[in-house]
């Protein structure tokens, strides 16, 4: 573990591909404060900051396992790119209390083109037809995958309750919340059917 701990983050991530999970474990390690500190200032409130915390780790988890991280620019910044993302993503989809000042952020979010309201019926019809598939996959699941799947996505429970209501640790319930997307992933794959990151 020590030999592990003096890698740099690249090596890390490509061992952790290999299948080496302690690779992945030094590299949260090495960024949880940073990323969480991050979020907490951001959001101004702990356990939603925990709960995106959770959420970002495991959007980071699936990127890298599908091989969208290439070293072309330093982890630490790739990683906070999906982090800051993951935060606008949050305030685009929450109720107006969140509302975000385009003067209050990084970047220019009226000219962020995946912020603009769709009307296009036709991509609408598409996003229907695509929500339908997911929701077959969903269904494939192995039940404690699907039941802490839905208790997140559609109950939007912090993974505390869902630890509580599933009678599991926080961890089992992430690490069950991993393997879901990674299934869906995989059987999406499979079956052609695109899934947004």
């Amino acid at each position: 573990m020590k030999q592990l701990r003096e890698l740099a983050d690249e090596q890390l991530v490509s061992l952790y591909q290999e299948g080496n999970n302690n690779a992945f474990d030094i590299l949260l390690k090495r960024y949880e404060s940073k990323v969480f500190s991050y979020l907490l200032y951001s959001v101004k409130n702990q356990e939603l900051a925990e709960d995106l915390f959770q959420d970002v780790f495991i959007k980071i988890v699936v990127r890298i396992k599908n091989g969208q991280y290439t070293e072309n620019g330093k982890f630490s910044s790739w990683m906070m790119r999906i982090v800051h993302n993951h935060l606008i993503d949050y305030y685009r989809t929450t109720p107006t209390e969140h509302i975000l000042s385009n003067d209050q952020s990084d970047v220019d979010l009226f000219n962020k083109a995946e912020l603009a309201v769709n009307e296009n019926r036709e991509q609408e019809m598409i996003d229907q037809q695509t929500l339908a598939e997911v929701k077959e996959l969903i269904a494939l699941l192995p039940d404690p995958q699907r039941e802490v799947l839905l208790m997140r996505v559609y109950d939007e429970l912090s993974f505390k309750e869902i630890a509580q209501k599933t009678n599991c640790s926080i961890n089992t319930a992430l690490g069950r919340m991993r393997y879901a997307i990674l299934n869906l992933r995989h059987m999406a794959f499979e079956r052609g059917i695109s899934i947004a990151s």
